[in-house]
């Protein structure tokens, strides 16, 4: 737990450098504490490009801060934490989207999931994410979609939107993938009035047993204002911090229990964001995120492109 002195510090500090913190719900509860705005991916992203401020601290992995970066290029965007990385973000190979192109011509769209590298993004014609990427695929104009890089949000996208002709590629997030069809059964036989909640990074067979498939937003949403008394979350389990705290602000953490598969959905990545280290980085002004100016135009044009879409 932070002392008094720490929050002090903080305090401080976040003025003195008129900084900002945005904390995905993944991260450890004391930094999503320490943030003025928490959220999924796209909230943040929409945060990133929008928010009045010098610095902005981006409590997440790799591909977050550097999507605020390129929507902010004016601000300082410092990672606490910047050896996170996110494993998925680099499943993609050039040579699949250009025998895609090659293929489709013209009739082809790439829909880059944001859980990618700016220079997927670049490769990309529209960034999307979880809560988005269904209307996003939905307005595309072109008839042939290659969803990179996950696999498993392609594939429920794909279902959702039988309009289009997906084409999937191999990604997936470790996390979300790990998580075991038959511990979710068993939670099931345990609790059968439960209302299984999955993030569509799982895969099919774990999707196959949810009543509510959404984004991490989304989950949450499900599970605060549900008016069922047990949920099992299939899903990063940072984000049961966010759930109590809404939960007991409702005043109803008497009447609602969470569970989550026995081998427990933890990011390693994101676990390791913790409080101390969003201090740290706004004491030393550390971990100040660059971008490839490379890929800085497409990867932008691949974002700005989204929040348009997605509105």
């Amino acid at each position: 737990m932070l002392t008094q002195n720490q929050l002090d510090e903080f305090a401080e500090l976040k003025e003195r450098h008129d900084a900002v913190v945005l904390a995905h719900y993944y991260v450890q509860p004391e930094a999503q504490d320490l943030a003025d705005y928490v959220g999924d991916s796209y909230f943040l992203a929409r945060k990133a490009a929008t928010i009045d401020c010098k610095t902005l601290v981006f409590a997440g992995v790799e591909f977050m801060a550097e999507s605020a970066k390129l929507l902010s290029p004016e601000k300082r965007v410092l990672m606490p934490e910047p050896t996170a990385d996110c494993p998925m973000a680099h499943m993609l190979r050039k040579e699949t989207i250009d025998a895609a192109r090659e293929q489709y011509g013209d009739d082809l769209a790439v829909a880059c999931y944001v859980n990618s590298t700016n220079q997927m993004k670049a490769w990309s014609d529209v960034c999307v994410t979880s809560s988005n990427a269904q209307r996003i695929v939905e307005r595309l104009p072109q008839p042939h979609v290659l969803f990179v890089p996950d696999l498993h949000l392609g594939h429920y996208i794909q279902q959702r939107v039988p309009s289009k002709h997906i084409i999937l590629n191999d990604g997936f997030c470790p996390t979300h993938e790990a998580i075991e069809v038959r511990e979710v059964q068993d939670l099931l036989a345990e609790h059968p009035d439960a209302v299984v909640c999955a993030h569509p990074e799982c895969a099919v067979w774990v999707l196959e047993q949810a009543h509510y498939i959404g984004s991490t937003s989304g989950i949450i949403e499900r599970c605060v204002k549900g008016t069922e008394e047990e949920y099992i979350i299939c899903t990063v389990h940072g984000v049961l911090h966010e759930i109590e705290k809404q939960v007991a602000a409702a005043g109803d953490m008497e009447k609602k229990r969470f569970y989550f598969p026995r081998t427990t959905p933890i990011c390693p990545n994101m676990a390791r964001v913790t409080g101390e280290k969003v201090i740290s980085c706004l004491r030393d002004l550390s971990g100040e995120v660059q971008v490839d100016e490379r890929y800085a135009e497409g990867a932008k044009r691949a974002l700005k492109r989204m929040l348009e879409m997605a509105k």
